[in-house]
């Protein structure tokens, strides 16, 4: 199943769609740009370089892996390959759905998770390994399979930046739709705020585990969804139902935060149990950091 967002080609012409593209595409480099600076500081050097073998030279490649001294005695261009260059299909599920739209700080969850899906694929692409992306929410939305040519980068940020909220959740059928268009074995990185029946939400990701994929759940969560720190009368809003509720908040924030954190930590230990890494992140983190702290912690696995 391939769908797309953009539905009609004079979308293609707007400005405000290239305007969101630029935006995705400066944020994703910025990002990368600051976790490799932490990569290079840090002790951590087991990402993707560990020397594996050589191929001949062909246009696209990336210069700076050229091996001179190989060249000097052939008379002949090659390079050089690394472990992670040729063995990773990187698989971006990206929750659109409405829930998304949270934005207490200004920011939305949608904004903070196509920022971190764009520097994700931004990352893969540049180790040479093969990124694709999937949107979706109550059903899969968008898709372009997995491929690891730079320009193929410019079209996973299009579909990231034409992203909207979409309806209402149904993680399990989504993903569920997402696994069988993950053909071949890879990373899997689900993008999503998890606000869904949990054992729905855990069918599905069963489902990427049972394929042998390896999956690393990315929960994007509003600072105000996670710790309610607002004063006085509030209404709650449904952003997927509409349905509303108002209250005072100091009367609900010790039962709110309870409930949460049980949620949250029933959510850690079915992962755990899965062998699922799950990274919390509030859109109030720096993404750069927050990548590097996911990396270090992978190398020590």
């Amino acid at each position: 199943m391939r769908t797309s967002v953009i539905s009609e080609p004079q979308e293609l012409s707007d400005p405000a769609f290239f305007s969101r593209l630029e935006n995705v595409e400066l944020r994703a480099q910025s990002i990368v740009e600051g976790f490799l600076h932490g990569l290079h500081r840090s002790p951590y050097v087991g990402y993707s370089v560990e020397f594996a073998s050589h191929h001949e030279y062909v246009q696209g490649d990336d210069p700076r892996h050229i091996n001179w001294k190989l060249y000097a005695r052939q008379h002949r261009l090659y390079v050089k390959e690394f472990d992670g260059d040729t063995n990773l299909n990187l698989y971006i599920l990206f929750d659109i759905s409405s829930s998304m739209a949270c934005a207490s700080l200004g920011r939305s969850k949608l904004d903070y998770a196509a920022a971190l899906a764009g520097s994700l694929a931004h990352l893969a692409i540049r180790q040479h390994d093969a990124a694709g992306i999937i949107l979706f929410a109550g059903q899969v939305l968008a898709s372009l399979p997995p491929r690891a040519k730079s320009h193929h980068l410019q079209e996973i940020l299009g579909v990231i930046a034409s992203a909207t909220p979409q309806a209402q959740t149904d993680t399990s059928r989504a993903i569920h739709q997402a696994a069988a268009m993950c053909r071949k074995r890879g990373l899997v990185a689900v993008i999503s705020d998890c606000f869904d029946d949990l054992p729905r939400l855990l069918d599905g990701l069963d489902h990427l585990l049972f394929l042998n994929h390896e999956v690393v759940l990315f929960q994007v969560l509003d600072p105000w969804e996670r710790d309610l720190p607002l004063e006085g009368n509030i209404r709650f809003r449904d952003l997927e139902t509409g349905e509303t509720l108002t209250t005072v908040s100091e009367g609900v924030r010790e039962g709110y935060r309870a409930a949460i954190q049980d949620w949250l930590a029933e959510l850690n230990a079915a992962c755990l149990s899965r062998g699922i890494d799950r990274v919390e992140l509030t859109t109030n983190d720096p993404l750069d950091r927050a990548l590097l702290d996911y990396f270090m912690r992978r190398s020590r696995h």
